[in-house]
């Protein structure tokens, strides 16, 4: 169900075209499994059009999942030499291609210390290699994947990858994780990102999310990004398969990639359920981290100079997160010199950073209970403890007053 949803968003934006054009496409998966990713992917451009010529290429770490995903290239007369197997991050089975389609679920959270020599030296190469952008914490390399696929996208190449929440945010403005943020921002290649239901895959209850990037956005789109709340839109299944508990069903896709399409500020019902589309500006997830200095005091309370300069205390050294879309010397005289008057911004420490609160975008604010109907909860409940204490308690001859 999430591939169906993925395939379905990358193709959504050109349908029509690959309707009426035909279909020659190439699609990569740089994290393949068993190849269903890329098997949904193929089934999905055949059913638009019939005599599509959709070449596939895929590269897995694990021996025994790609062997299956060779041996099932062969039994489909395909060609089995485009799977290859190796880590996609420190051996690149694929170096100099381009593809139309990047489709891939990396894992999450995973650290990659067996991979940090070969990623450090291409990342060193700066533009002539993959991941010169920036590096994420060495304990969680979903990103590395981000700046693989993105090397792999034609100028025209659309991708969608899943991760959890940390590509959001983690990592402070100037860190590796926020470079690649602002990498792929900046380029105006973020598209979408859609939060996925909990439960929904086999192996993890966590919150995920879909990317959606794309080198080559349509007009409608250029300098914005769309952030789409999915998290309503499933069906409970009648049985759990490890920790898969819902279902994305036709229905719900259908209403998740509408959303997508139609690229509005509006919340879409299917029943009870709500999906909720907004757009914002590139620029709205960007800031600039100041650092905020207040002098030293001497014994006497006095400002201490070294020459015509007043010295920092760096035991009070701050940091304030101030909008791209804000000019820092205002945010500065609003929000800072008032509380301390003798405070002042060291220019030369201000980092760019970007980060997406997806969560805080899409929050409600929901009125605590009100006090009485708390407490007359509690009332009815010591009454059915009490009741409950009194039956058990009868029945081996006791009562209670």
């Amino acid at each position: 169900d999430i591939i169906y949803l993925m395939t379905d968003l990358l193709i959504a934006e050109e349908k029509d075209v690959l309707i009426e054009q035909g279909v020659v496409k190439t699609v990569y998966d740089q994290t393949m499994g068993t190849s269903q990713m890329l098997a949904c992917m193929e089934e999905r451009l055949k059913e638009l059009d019939e005599e599509a010529e959709v070449a596939l290429f895929g590269q897995e770490l694990n021996p025994e999942t790609f062997a299956i995903a060779k041996a099932d290239m062969i039994i489909k007369g395909g060609k089995s030499e485009n799977m290859r197997q190796g880590n996609t991050l420190s051996d690149d089975k694929f170096p100099g291609y381009t593809f139309d389609y990047c489709i891939s679920n990396p894992p999450f959270g995973i650290e990659w210390k067996v991979e940090r020599k070969a990623v450090e030296k291409e990342a060193k190469l700066g533009d002539k290699g993959r991941f010169g952008v920036g590096l994420p914490k060495i304990s969680d390399g979903q990103q590395l994947f981000d700046l693989n696929g993105l090397s792999k996208l034609k100028d025209t190449g659309r991708m969608a990858i899943v991760h959890n929440g940390s590509p959001l945010f983690s990592g402070d403005a100037g860190s590796g994780s926020s470079e690649i943020r602002r990498y792929i921002i900046e380029n105006d290649w973020l598209e979408a990102i859609v939060q996925l239901p909990n439960d929904s895959f086999y192996n993890t209850g966590i919150t995920t999310y879909i990317w959606i990037m794309s080198k080559e956005k349509p007009a409608h789109r250029v300098g914005k990004v769309q952030l789409i709340d999915a998290s309503d839109m499933f069906e409970k299944r009648r049985k759990s398969i490890g920790s898969k508990r819902n279902d994305i069903s036709e229905e719900c896709r259908e209403v998740i990639v509408k959303a997508y399409g139609e690229f509005k500020n509006q919340e879409y019902k299917l029943g009870d359920r709500v999906c909720e589309s907004k757009i914002f500006d590139n620029i709205d997830f960007g800031y600039n981290k100041i650092v905020v200095e207040s002098p030293l005091l001497d014994e006497e309370g006095k400002i201490v100079y070294k020459g015509k300069k007043p010295v920092a205390d760096t035991s009070k050294r701050d940091t304030e997160n101030v909008p791209l879309i804000e000019d820092i010397d205002s945010y500065f005289n609003r929000e800072v010199l008032p509380y301390n008057p003798d405070a002042w911004i060291d220019k030369s420490k201000t980092k760019v950073g970007y980060e997406i609160p997806f969560t805080r975008y899409f929050y409600k604010y929901q009125a605590p209970e009100r006090a009485d109907v708390i407490a007359e909860r509690i009332f009815e409940m010591e009454k059915d403890l009490m009741s409950s204490l009194r039956a058990l308690f009868a029945e081996d001859g006791e009562a209670i007053e």
